[in-house]
């Protein structure tokens, strides 16, 4: 579970909830007609925009991002030499019930016992990353029309409000009513895009770049690995992923 995500979305909506219970009565800022015009509006009019397959397959990768969280850097370059070590005393077929972290690099995992060659490893998994990478990068898109769209929607709720009170003027009990139409669409709108929309796609773009970062750190060493590498060489090889900082503190370790 990504809690950061988790707790920024959730307090930002609990925040802007107790603002609300703290001013006049809530049900003020509850109008059927402004949730119809920006909810139903924002998600027909992204729909517009992208494919059925797309359009639910973001929140499926949502969902994904929220739930799953990718491994250590460092704690993955730990497995893959101890998987290299194994690899290299007991030949590839002592990894065949090899339990891993990851799916990816299970499935690498399988072709090195299956018998595959590195450069076939290579080609088959780094297809598998730029489908992962298109998935979640079709995610955040959704998201971020979403987030678009979202305000255009509550101006145009706002355009509607403006002009029921504008041609029943001679009404003043109408005034009211059509007024909160009005101010309310542009919060909906507001509120959706800046705290749901926006953080869910920056998160997805982020979890893109971690994630196709990470296969690519498996894909070198089951490579290095299928041609017989020291586990040595592999995991000074794979601490180029490391941030400088743990680099760092990696060499200094090994030095010690």
């Amino acid at each position: 579970m990504d809690f950061a995500t988790l707790i920024g979305l959730v307090g930002a909506i609990l925040l802007i909830a107790s603002a609300v219970i703290l001013g006049v009565s809530p049900s003020v800022f509850i109008n059927p007609p402004s949730l119809l015009i920006v909810v139903g509006g924002t998600m027909l009019v992204v729909l517009a925009k992208f494919s059925f397959a797309q359009f639910f397959g973001a929140f499926k990768a949502a969902a994904r991002a929220f739930k799953f969280k990718l491994p250590e850097t460092q704690a993955s370059i730990e497995e893959l030499v101890e998987i290299a070590g194994i690899a290299r005393k007991e030949g590839v077929l002592g990894l065949e019930d090899r339990e891993v972290s990851s799916p990816f690099l299970g499935q690498g995992i399988q072709m090195l016992v299956d018998g595959q060659d590195g450069k076939t490893i290579k080609e088959l998994l780094n297809k598998e990353r730029l489908m992962t990478l298109d998935h979640n990068r079709s995610g955040a898109k959704v998201f971020t029309a979403m987030a678009d769209v979202a305000p255009a929607m509550g101006m145009i709720g706002t355009l509607i409000g403006l002009v029921q009170m504008l041609s029943n003027m001679e009404d003043p009990k109408s005034i009211g009513p059509a007024m909160a139409v009005a101010l309310l669409t542009t919060l909906y709108g507001a509120m959706i895009a800046t705290m749901i929309a926006t953080p869910i796609a920056d998160k997805l773009s982020l979890r893109m770049t971690e994630e196709a970062r990470m296969q690519s750190l498996y894909i070198d060493a089951l490579v290095a690995i299928q041609e017989g590498t020291n586990p040595r060489i592999i995991e000074q090889m794979l601490s180029s992923y490391l941030p400088p900082k743990e680099r760092e503190k990696v060499a200094e370790a090994e030095g010690a």
